[in-house]
């Protein structure tokens, strides 16, 4: 009896021997991929963006047609960096499109970049454009312009915003200079042409259908 368990006992180790040297774990996880020193990585490929170009389109002539027509007509042009202004400098605002008329454009008719500004020169409906576009009031220098005839609005935006600025009705009706664009300069002070050095300034003026 003590040989048999002997001999069955050697024979259950080295048969778990055999089974411990053999077995083989198998995972369900998919196997890393190998890199191989060396080999470079893919580059990832950008899809490149497209350019916007800047379209072109014919801009029509505006000329004698009234503001508002002539706005919605360079819009549906393309056009629709707008502006306009009054072209006997007046310095008055286009507040109702409708009561305006073209008298001149800039840029002129032809072919242009949608994107170009557009600036309309009018006047109101029952005035006479005039031979010269006037534009828009400019900046006064080192010294006083000569702003006969023109309009106490274009004066004052001309000049620096912190001078005193006196109106006074030129018939001695002693008026309130309500609407400064209507109002026409018939003498000032300093005169032409002195040193601008922050001095009071005093205009004389009267409505543009009255003599000076």
């Amino acid at each position: 009896m003590g040989t048999r368990t002997t001999v069955a006992a050697l024979t259950g180790t080295a048969l778990l021997a055999l089974t411990g040297c053999g077995a083989t774990t198998v995972s369900d996880k998919p196997a890393a991929p190998r890199t191989i020193p060396g080999t470079p990585t893919p580059a990832t490929t950008a899809t490149p963006s497209k350019a916007t170009a800047t379209e072109t389109a014919s801009l029509p002539s505006m000329t004698g047609k009234g503001l508002q027509y002539a706005q919605d007509q360079a819009q549906a042009a393309g056009f629709y960096g707008l502006t306009s202004h009054d072209a006997l400098g007046r310095g008055r605002t286009q507040a109702f499109d409708r009561n305006w008329k073209v008298c001149s454009q800039t840029p002129a008719a032809g072919k242009h970049t949608t994107d170009t500004k557009i600036d309309f020169a009018t006047v109101k409906l029952e005035e006479e454009c005039p031979s010269k576009d006037a534009g828009t009031p400019q900046a006064a220098g080192a010294t006083m312009p000569d702003f006969k005839g023109k309009s106490v609005k274009a004066a004052r935006e001309a000049l620096d915003s912190g001078y005193s600025i006196t109106v006074n009705d030129a018939t001695g009706q002693n008026r309130i200079v309500f609407m400064e664009s209507n109002w026409q300069i018939c003498t000032q002070n300093p005169t032409p042409g002195t040193k601008l050095d922050g001095r009071p300034v005093k205009f004389d003026a009267v409505k543009f259908n009255e003599p000076c």
